[in-house]
């Protein structure tokens, strides 16, 4: 451990400005050039084996050092959300740029994290003169677009033997939950345009179509498993109320704890499509755009990172950044610090203590048996390799997801304190595993027993070319 440690010591400063940069020039889902371009440029001048357009996405990266087994694998992001423009460190709503995208979600620090460990782990090995391979993946579009899934479907995974995946957050902590299984679609309905007052019996209104199939799946929401969400938005209403709209689109999540429910509850949502176009006189058109997996969750792989974070102990967050996540604090909806805490102490953290505003310290494995309710693109590595999940606090307790205030904390030395720890968790954690062939068997044979687990398939009706989601469209809304 102490190597991987004492090398992410010595390039803190490299890590920490290339996470400033891609903060400091946040960039939206699969047109993240800056990030991807610096990326690139870093892992070649470190000797990594770089393939671009991975999956038919030009900023996806699949960087590779070494030969032999095991194949550790690192899952980096750097996309950002739009409209979340803010200033580091500040906790009053200021944004750099008017209605600019921001990093809500920190993946300035995610990305960076894992090309980080990935450098620590191939310096350590080289110093060793061990066999092994160091694969660092850097995956666009997380907030808008199952890229993993197009990259697992390309077979960028399929020799992965344990893979490694960091959240920020505002805790610390190994993570066994799983989450939802999401599938995105559109439907668009085809009418036909009338004088709404002179000829309405002429028209054939799509607005009505998506109006009722809006009331069907409403209705339909009393018959459907309790764990399944369903969210719609309507995208496209027509032009003019004189005028009986021919065109109407909206778009709909559907999302369940299984790939399985969210098949059923999705089939059902088409079927009221399909029922508002007979009802109306008018044509729909469906088109799935996205479909996710759940997270596969893996304890061997969990366990080792607890016990990483064990060894290296707290954080380090110092009374500057305490005091920075209190006055973050006092702009967060009413109960959100009361939530959060109510959780993590249950797994014995006092947020009573010294530390109160910001959980500096590992409350181990959390979220055994539990589902999260968000989705992630994530999960579907997770169905291809045995693959750890980590959250460490980058944020203060209780922040938003999603929010100006997270954007603040991401750019903030609080996020950069986060970020190189868990750089350094994943590094230490990877290392012990190429190091121990039976921790890489452990991990491999309880991935292979999961009762869950079946073989992988992207989740899309049908295959469309990625990227097939325009950059201005209206519904690129984050996954989770």
């Amino acid at each position: 451990m102490q190597d991987v440690v004492a090398w992410v010591d010595r390039n803190a400063d490299l890590l920490t400005d290339m996470a400033k940069r891609i903060w400091e020039n946040p960039e939206l889902g699969l047109v993240e050039f800056q990030a991807s371009e610096l990326q690139v440029r870093v892992l070649r001048e470190a000797g990594f084996d770089v393939t671009t357009g991975v999956g038919g996405m030009r900023t996806a990266i699949a960087a590779t050092w070494g030969t032999g087994a095991p194949v550790v694998g690192f899952l980096g992001e750097f996309d950002a959300l739009p409209g979340l423009s803010q200033e580091a460190g500040v906790a009053n709503r200021r944004p750099i740029k008017a209605g600019g995208p921001g990093h809500g979600c920190g993946h300035n620090l995610l990305g960076t994290a894992h090309l980080g460990a990935a450098l620590a782990v191939k310096a350590a090995l080289e110093a060793r003169g061990l066999p092994g391979t160091v694969r660092y993946y850097g995956c666009p579009a997380e907030e808008s677009f199952n890229a993993k899934g197009f990259m697992a479907q390309a077979g960028a995974f399929d020799d992965v033997d344990v893979a490694f995946a960091f959240h920020p957050g505002d805790h610390t902590a190994a993570d066994m939950a799983s989450n939802l299984a999401n599938s995105k679609a559109t439907f668009t309905f085809h009418g036909v345009a009338a004088h709404a007052a002179a000829m309405p019996e002429l028209g054939r209104s799509a607005l009505d179509a998506v109006e009722l199939m809006n009331v069907g799946v409403n209705y339909l929401r009393e018959h459907v498993p309790s764990d399944v969400r369903i969210h719609y938005q309507i995208l496209n209403g027509g032009g003019a109320p004189n005028v009986v709209p021919d065109l109407a689109s909206s778009l709909y999540f559907v999302r369940a704890r299984t790939r399985k429910g969210v098949d059923e509850a999705y089939a059902r949502v088409v079927a009221c499509a399909e029922g508002a176009a007979l009802m109306t006189g008018t044509r729909v058109e469906v088109q799935m755009i996205d479909g996710l997996w759940n997270i596969l969750a893996n304890k061997v792989v969990a366990e080792r990172l607890a016990h990483t974070m064990g060894v290296l102990g707290p954080v380090g967050f110092d009374e500057r950044d305490r005091d920075l996540a209190r006055s973050l604090q006092a702009s967060f909806p009413a109960g959100s610090v009361a939530r959060a805490t109510e959780r993590y102490r249950a797994h014995g953290w006092n947020p009573g203590g010294d530390d109160a505003p910001l959980q500096d310290r590992s409350l181990g494995i959390l979220g055994e048996g539990e589902h999260l309710s968000g989705s992630t693109d994530a999960a579907d590595v997770s169905r291809v390799a045995p693959t750890g999940f980590l959250w460490v606090a980058t944020a203060p307790l209780g922040t938003p997801g999603h929010s100006w205030q997270n954007v603040a904390a991401a750019g903030s030395s609080i996020g950069m304190k986060g970020m190189l720890y868990a750089t350094k968790t994943m590094a230490a954690a990877a290392l012990d595993f190429v190091l121990d062939p039976a921790l890489v068997r452990a991990a491999r044979d309880e991935f292979e027993a999961n009762p869950h687990r079946e073989p992988y398939r992207l989740p899309l009706d049908e295959l469309i070319p990625p990227p097939h989601v325009p950059v201005d469209a209206p519904w690129r809304a984050p996954q989770a």
